[in-house]
């Protein structure tokens, strides 16, 4: 039987693939550390936390525990007029480590309905205090915040929603200062985007409910990296105007950006945060959408119109947790996090400075990017995104290019030597790219 019906007569349609012309998925039967094992016995290097949840790597025993232990007690329970202990430490511990402005912890199930949540709370936000003109966001060229149409509405245009642009609501795109190592132009750029806020605020300023954003890096539109000071800049600009600042934080959180959040790191203070993918370290779908008290108070009312009508069945699942706790606490006992920018930029300067193929190189905490050269527009559906898939698989590693955007993001636990292994491999295949 040929691939393509192998996949024909799967009852499996994956996501973000056309399965048409797909190859075969790998069958996994196994994960430790930041290792893969699969069907066949291969074994391959999980280089991107598996779409970047898995960041203590897989099979941990301490989070199998927290599982084990909570199954046995309480799987779930409705988490309307019921509480739990998972929920109350995991709530509690998630407060301590953000900006202490952030109060109230509203939970859900994945990184798009954290963003679901914070739209509307957003929106209701202003509802609520008799500002109905308030109903536009504005948000960042290039942007990613989930596949819900909601998400897909507040994002930079991309390419995979052009089938559903009728459905989306309008917002106000801005452009993202995007920077690199060495870049020489990029406080240019900054202006440019503050200018052209400054004069959408000015021209606009009771229209605008809130601004979304992913801080420090913009994950699936190609790993895209802002400054600290922008971020700074930004904050100071919405608030002045009393916008919302809204983080997206899905990606960012939890220690990718070398610091525990990405707001933490910018030194900034949003009015609302969503947060997923890390948060259970991997193990069960769970995000938090938390908000500062003028937010929440907002919907605190003898008036029950005034409530946030909003909730999933698993909100605050138990299982996952009492997995965000023991995640947690592992990022807290040892934040190897801090030490992945060091070495990713020693190994970037020893096997792929100056590689003809290799440009806009850029870092960030546990984030490794770059482009890579092609006669091809850049972009997601650039050709050299499959290409580089396979060829590092068939020399043992996962990595999934965003177009011709190469990144690394591995588990914590990677050892220097196992990181090392994944730049030669990158070294070895671009020099094999003619």
């Amino acid at each position: 039987m040929s691939s393509i019906e192998e996949i024909y007569h799967s009852p499996i349609w994956q996501p973000f693939t056309q399965m048409k012309t797909a190859p075969i998925p790998l069958k996994v039967v196994k994960g430790q550390g930041v290792m893969l094992e699969l069907e066949d016995k291969r074994q391959i290097m999980d280089c991107i936390s598996s779409w970047w949840v898995t960041i203590h790597g897989h099979g941990h025993p301490i989070l199998a525990e927290a599982l084990y232990k909570q199954a046995q007690a309480l799987e779930h329970v409705i988490f309307t007029g019921f509480t739990h202990e998972p929920a109350e430490q995991l709530a509690r511990k998630l407060l301590q480590h953000l900006p202490k402005s952030l109060t109230r912890v509203f939970f859900s199930d994945n990184g798009s309905t954290a963003m679901e949540v914070a739209l509307k709370m957003a929106y209701q936000y202003w509802f609520n205090q008799g500002e109905s003109d308030r109903t536009t966001f504005i948000s960042f060229e290039g942007g990613y915040h989930g596949d819900t149409i909601g998400a897909m509405s507040i994002a930079g245009n991309s390419p995979w929603e052009q089938p559903f642009h009728r459905l989306m609501f309008s917002t106000e795109l801005v452009p993202f200062p995007a920077t690199f190592d060495n870049d020489a132009d990029v406080e240019v750029r900054e202006a440019q985007t503050l200018e052209i806020l400054t004069r959408l605020l000015k021209q606009n300023p009771t229209r605008y409910a809130g601004l979304f954003i992913e801080p420090l890096v913009q994950g699936a539109g190609g790993m895209r990296v802002c400054r600290p000071q922008f971020l700074q800049a930004l904050g100071n600009l919405a608030h002045s105007f009393g916008v919302l600042v809204i983080y997206d934080e899905v990606m960012t959180g939890f220690g990718r950006t070398g610091e525990l959040f990405a707001c933490l790191k910018a030194e900034t203070a949003p009015d609302i945060i969503c947060l997923s993918k890390g948060l259970s370290g991997g193990c069960l779908p769970l995000a938090v959408t938390v908000a500062t008290e003028d937010v929440y108070r907002a919907f605190y009312s003898d008036d029950v119109s005034k409530t946030f009508f909003h909730g999933h069945s698993y909100t605050g699942n138990p299982l996952a947790c009492a997995t965000g706790v023991a995640s947690l606490e592992l990022l807290e006992q040892n934040p190897n996090f801090r030490n992945l920018e060091h070495q990713h930029r020693r190994y970037l300067e020893k096997y792929l400075q100056d590689h003809p193929k290799i440009d806009k190189v850029r870092t960030c905490g546990t984030i490794a990017a770059m482009d890579i050269v092609t006669d091809s527009q850049s972009g997601y559906f650039n050709a050299i995104a499959p290409i580089l898939k396979q060829r590092f698989l068939a020399e043992g590693f996962l990595l999934r290019p965003l177009g011709n955007t190469l990144y690394l993001m591995p588990p914590y636990c990677i050892t220097s030597e196992q990181l090392k292994s994944i730049y030669q491999a990158i070294r070895r295949v671009l020099d094999t790219i003619i």
